[in-house]
């Protein structure tokens, strides 16, 4: 067993290696500057379109605006967020946020883009609900089927590892250190829980995450702003060590500047997945008159993600010095930060993030997992099936340790961005199309509003 996690250890790195990472931000950037940096022009409109109280109920999808944004959320915001932050700084220095950051940016371009595409090429399945993500606009729009069900092979395998098993450990494992919890009670109480919502549908996995997603952001962002106000006059020295070693480099690890900018942007990339496909499929389920409305509201995913809930973690740990003690661990690191500056609550509230933040992702990822099985085998039954043996293997991630699996998963995750990717550059003359389209329609409609008001 030792040496299948050293193998799949080695593959990982190949597959998460700097030609993937040149191709995740390089294809951010490509779009980017074909839409005229829109991720910046447009954002206020796309925050108005993700958290307006009205949203759209008369278009064709299952789900509103925000469920769909919430749904996508609670994949994304988990353990990389806290965990994940706390790696690159120790591998890669503070400046690693830093490029976290760009990474980000950039990120914003590649999650509209792919929104747009799985909004255009979603189909009704034969329940009459929306089905769509790369799979589809790899088959409907590239017209290479193959890459298409390459896609949700490495998304359905994928599912039981990033999005169950690593998730179930880290809870498991928070309860039993925290508060002396049974791994198998904690094993229970997941299944429970999921299995109720992900068996209810998106229709159901939406309206929780819609409930559950602000409030666990919202207690995350809390305690961290607390924390910033408290020790105000560290934060200038802070964000001035983050940017001075984004360009020299300081690893606990040791290395250089190549360094810094590998594990920020890998780190960046791996918590908001922009790239890697996994959003888009929950974009496709949203009501939405055009695709380019619902992708500027998939792309705010990533500020939430990474410019604030992952700044956030970064800037706590940097204010801390914490991250320059080399004998404290990155999966410690964070809660090491918050106890230096809270004091002996900071722990307790790390706690508690990681444990909404995980469980989230699993409920996100019960969905892309299904989506993705649905469409290599269209049996309703069988979808029933995949979504038994995602919520039992709860239990199993929550009470065993199999590495293993969870290597493999992190080559799976990997290895699905490439035929997205594949598609997002093959299909970028279609983004940039239906966004001229979109931008059009808005146009159209501020016009008709003037009209109206001077009638009136």
């Amino acid at each position: 067993m030792k040496d299948i996690e050293e193998f799949l250890g080695e593959v990982s790195g190949i597959v998460w290696g700097v030609p993937l990472l040149v191709l995740l931000v390089g294809t951010g950037i490509y779009l980017t500057l074909r839409l005229g940096f829109l991720q910046i022009r447009s954002l206020p409109y796309a925050l108005k379109l993700a958290f307006s109280p009205k949203q759209d109920k008369k278009s064709e999808g299952d789900i509103s605006h925000f469920q769909a944004l919430m749904t996508a959320s609670a994949a994304t915001v988990g353990t990389g967020n806290i965990v994940g932050v706390a790696t690159a700084i120790v591998m890669g220095g503070p400046g690693a946020v830093f490029w976290m950051w760009l990474a980000g940016l950039f990120g914003m371009a590649t999650k509209y883009g792919e929104a747009i595409l799985a909004v255009k090429y979603r189909v009704k399945d034969a329940d009459g609900k929306m089905s769509g993500g790369p799979m589809y606009y790899l088959e409907h729009g590239l017209k290479q089927k193959w890459l298409g069900v390459l896609f949700a092979i490495f998304g359905a395998l994928a599912a039981f590892g990033i999005g169950n098993g690593t998730q179930s450990k880290a809870v498991a494992d928070l309860m039993n250190d925290t508060f002396s919890v049974p791994f198998w009670v904690t094993g229970v109480v997941l299944v429970l829980f999921a299995g109720l919502v992900i068996i209810g549908g998106i229709k159901w996995i939406g309206r929780v995450t819609a409930f559950f997603v602000p409030i666990m952001a919202a207690f995350y962002i809390l305690a961290g702003l607390i924390v910033v106000l408290m020790n105000i006059d560290l934060v200038p020295e802070a964000f001035g060590i983050i940017f001075t070693d984004a360009f020299s480099g300081e690893a606990i690890a040791g290395g250089a500047i190549g360094t810094v900018i590998r594990f920020g942007v890998a780190r960046g990339l791996f918590s908001n997945e922009a790239g890697l496909g996994s959003a888009p499929i929950a974009a496709a389920a949203a009501k939405t008159d055009m695709p380019g409305r619902q992708a500027l509201v998939s792309m705010t995913q990533v500020l939430i993600d990474t410019f604030i809930i992952c700044t956030i973690t970064g800037l706590t740990i940097v204010m801390s010095g914490q991250w320059e003690n080399t004998s404290i661990e990155a999966g410690v690191l964070t809660s090491s930060a918050f106890e230096t500056l809270l004091g002996s609550a900071g722990p307790y509230l790390i706690t508690f993030g990681l444990l909404f933040f995980a469980t989230s992702t699993i409920l996100g990822w019960g969905y892309y997992g299904e989506k993705c099985f649905q469409y290599l085998f269209k049996n309703p039954t069988a979808v029933k099936l995949y979504r038994t043996v995602f919520v039992l293997f709860i239990f199993v991630g929550a009470t065993a340790s199999i590495d293993a699996v969870w290597a493999l998963a992190d080559v799976l995750n990997g290895l699905m961005a490439i035929p997205n990717l594949i598609g997002l550059l093959g299909l970028s003359g279609i983004i940039i199309f239906e966004t001229k389209r979109f931008q059009q329609k808005m146009k159209e409609e501020k016009e008709e509003s003037a009209q109206l008001a001077k009638r009136a």
